[in-house]
């Protein structure tokens, strides 16, 4: 059966002459005894809710999976897709995606992540667990990871987080092959990896990766342990190649026509390429079907469980959005518009989820670190703590890169709408993570606060201003910075309602006044940008702005009234959302006349909305230390500046202003 999954690798990635073969063939051993003994799955039901997550973090060995997806049942995985690996539209990419193949449970390739993936899920097993019983949530959380996977930062940041939280139903497979790209792991690494793990509360052990019985002793000890557990399985990167095996030069290219005869004389398989007998296609498929009988009893239990339980269960994990959502951001609105009082959008946002947090029962948070910078904890919620996990904010510690990461599991693995906070500059971190969010869809909200350089004396290493534009290149990525407290609350229900799409609120240290004044309950954040101010007569300047510079248009505005510009203030609180909207809606929101750009961060994006005779008031380059009262000023932010730039502009492009003037 480890033969049939050696075969498929190799012959797929001769047959694209493109690929990985070498940790396929040295890890089918292991893969063998899990799925045929240890995995609860169930090949023809892939989403089974409480199945075990299997998680390829290695991604660039996805022929593996892809072979066990198809030698199991998983009916989506045909032959001919395992014959198209690698080619435009087959469900057998280079490395495995989420959500374009089934039975994959998270996209990897970049290495580490899996790993650090995987860690959210097996907490966000433990959290559903606890609210709704071990009689509909039980599963566990494998990983196969290899060499570099391990020596990621990443891997460090995730290890020391599940040994912290006990996560005892997370097991790694390490594939310990000793071979990287450039050769031997002598050349760059010289870790005990047993201890660091075990140094970070992890129980672990080494076996020989190729035999079957040390390999079953050790999953079934992983199954009993009170700890995360790592299984160092010593292998030989592609096992039965005879001249190739144990070298770098399988990890990444075809091993060719004669070392694949030669390989196919080793294992005693003489079939043709993509044949799998019919013994060992019967055997595979037996494993497959293992888990259709726990499923099925899984099934009873549901269906016997009282109606609030089945009910609760449910809409977790549909991940809809409750009714009371929509009456929480009402309701702060208008509690907003009536104090009229200045407030950070950082203490606005944390208003905004004490509301949110009573009305979604699901939304779990978190922060790095920060909870009372970022102010990421809703009033009632309690933390996750070791041995119980009940509660609903997870304190992630300094690790930006697994928090992101984590996030992204809890969000695949179903039940939760995660969120977790750290400051703007620091999104840096999170970047891998907050890309595959997007490249999977996933619902992961960041709250990034101390967003410009409003946050005044922790200086230029803190203070954001290459960063929204950075982020606003991610494609699928909702990037929102909003003016006000209106605003924060209309832009939290957007984040919460992009159920396909994960989102950044940028978030203000600094106090805003309240800009949004008359009644409404429309979230007007929802267009992406919309005329807060419009020209009294004809538009002479149309003034663009985001976040906490949208005050600073408002006063230029109306300074530049008292000298015979007649000026709009567009609020833009998310491009990506603007982008969206018809073309004749977005021509009337930016009119004709010229535009200026103002915000905290560098010009970079901002031409696509200005024109050719537009212009720009923000950052150049780094900020400084120094008070934020002072900081505008001394970077040329202030309404006086905005006033006079508009102003040139204004006159230079109209003979009749220069005439008025």
């Amino acid at each position: 059966m480890a033969a049939a999954l050696r075969v498929l690798a190799m012959d797929a990635v001769e047959q694209a002459q493109s690929g990985h073969p070498g940790m396929p063939m040295g890890m089918a051993d292991v893969a063998t005894v899990l799925f045929t003994r240890f995995l609860k799955y169930d090949a023809a039901a892939p989403d089974w809710p409480d199945r075990d997550r299997f998680v390829l973090s290695a991604g660039h060995g996805s022929m593996l999976l892809y072979a066990l997806l198809h030698l199991s049942g998983n009916p989506a995985m045909t032959v001919d897709e395992l014959r198209r690996f690698r080619q435009l539209g087959s469900l057998t990419p280079g490395h495995p995606e989420y959500g374009h193949t089934p039975g994959v449970e998270t996209t990897t390739g970049p290495l580490g992540q899996g790993l650090a993936t995987a860690v959210g899920m097996a907490i966000a097993e433990r959290m559903l667990s606890a609210r709704h019983g071990p009689g509909l949530v039980d599963h566990r959380t494998w990983v196969v990871a290899g060499d570099g996977c391990l020596m990621e930062g990443i891997s460090h940041e995730a290890i020391s987080l599940a040994g912290h939280l006990r996560l005892n139903k997370l097991c790694v497979l390490f594939d310990d092959n000793g071979i990287t790209i450039d050769g031997s792991t002598a050349l760059s690494c010289s870790d005990d990896m047993l201890r660091r793990f075990e140094a970070s509360g992890w129980a672990a052990c080494r076996i020989d990766g190729h035999d079957p019985e040390q390999i079953a002793a050790a999953l079934s000890a992983a199954q009993t342990g009170g700890k995360p557990t790592l299984i160092a399985c010593r292998t030989t990167i592609g096992y039965g190649a005879p001249t190739k095996a144990g070298t770098a030069g399988v990890h990444g290219a075809p091993l060719g026509a004669d070392e694949i005869r030669a390989a196919r004389r080793a294992f005693d398989w003489p079939h043709p390429p993509f044949e799998i007998p019919g013994a060992i296609a019967a055997a595979w498929q037996r494993a497959g079907a293992r888990g259709a009988a726990l499923r099925e009893r899984w099934q009873q239990r549901l269906e016997q469980a009282p109606a609030e339980q089945r009910r609760a269960f449910a809409e977790a994990l549909a991940g809809g959005i409750a009714p009371g959502v929509g009456d929480a951001v009402r309701t702060f609105k208008r509690a907003a518009r009536e104090a009229g009082k200045p407030e950070a959008t950082r203490v606005s946002s944390q208003k905004v989820l004490d509301l949110l947090g009573r009305a979604q029962p699901n939304l779990v948070g978190g922060s790095a670190d920060l909870t009372h910078s970022n102010n990421t904890i809703a009033a009632g919620m309690r933390a996750v703590a070791p041995g119980d996990f009940s509660g609903r904010y997870l304190h992630y510690g300094i690790r930006e890169h697994a928090m992101a990461a984590a996030m992204n599991g809890i969000a695949l693995h179903g039940g939760f709408i995660p969120y977790g906070g750290t400051f703007l500059v620091f999104s840096d971190y999170c970047r891998p993570s907050m890309r595959l969010s997007a490249l999977m869809n996933q619902r992961v909200i960041y709250v990034m606060t101390h967003d410009s350089i409003g946050l005044g004396e922790d200086g230029p290493t803190h203070q954001p201003v290459e960063h929204l534009a950075s982020l606003r290149v991610i494609p699928n990525l909702q990037v929102m910075r909003p003016a006000d407290a209106v605003e924060t609350a209309e832009c939290w229900q957007l984040a919460l309602q992009s159920a396909q799409t994960p989102s950044v609120l940028c978030l203000s240290r600094q106090n805003l006044p309240i800009l949004r004044t008359a009644h409404d309950d429309d979230n007007r954040c929802a267009r992406g940008a919309y005329v807060l101010r419009e020209a009294q007569g004809r538009r002479d300047a149309t003034l663009l702005a985001t976040g906490s510079e949208v005050a600073l248009a408002l006063d230029a505005a109306l300074q530049l009234a008292t000298q015979g510009i007649d000026a709009a203030v567009v609020s833009m609180p998310c491009w990506e959302r603007f982008e969206q909207q018809p073309a004749d809606y977005r021509k009337a929101v930016l009119g004709t006349a010229p535009r200026f750009g103002v915000e905290a961060a560098l010009r970079q994006g901002w031409d696509r909305w200005l024109g050719d005779d537009g212009g720009f008031i923000g950052m150049t380059g780094f900020g400084a230390s120094a008070p934020a009262k002072d900081l505008y000023p001394h970077f040329g932010l202030t309404v006086e500046r905005i006033t006079e730039i508009v102003r040139t502009a204004v006159q230079a492009s109209s003979p009749a202003r220069r005439e008025e003037a």
